[in-house]
């Protein structure tokens, strides 16, 4: 009759088997997505606080509504300008329409 018991060399070969298995997956995780992560909050650009990202917030808002809202040139040579979002849209329709 043959033993039930699995032998002592294949109990090794698996469990060396899940172990390489387990040092390849920590291989690819640290080659492919760690290098990739951002650093902490702070690198690069210093800690503000609460009340400074709001007011650096309110300060990108305000130029935001400045640029959607008024003329401009963007680039002059080329006739390029800005237009307030509520003009370029009158523009376009009647272009639009026109067209048809």
């Amino acid at each position: 009759m043959s033993d039930a018991s699995p032998s002592k060399t294949g109990f090794w070969i698996t469990f060396v088997a899940a172990i390489g298995g387990f040092a390849i997956f920590v291989a690819i995780l640290l080659v492919t997505y760690l290098p990739k992560q951002p650093g902490p909050l702070g690198d690069g650009a210093p800690n503000r606080s609460p009340d400074e990202r709001k007011a650096a917030l309110a300060e990108l808002r305000a130029h935001e509504v400045k640029v959607a809202t008024s003329y401009g040139w963007i680039d002059q040579a080329n006739g390029v300008v800005q237009l307030p979002i509520d003009r370029a849209i009158e523009l376009t329709l009647s272009e639009l329409s026109a067209k048809k």
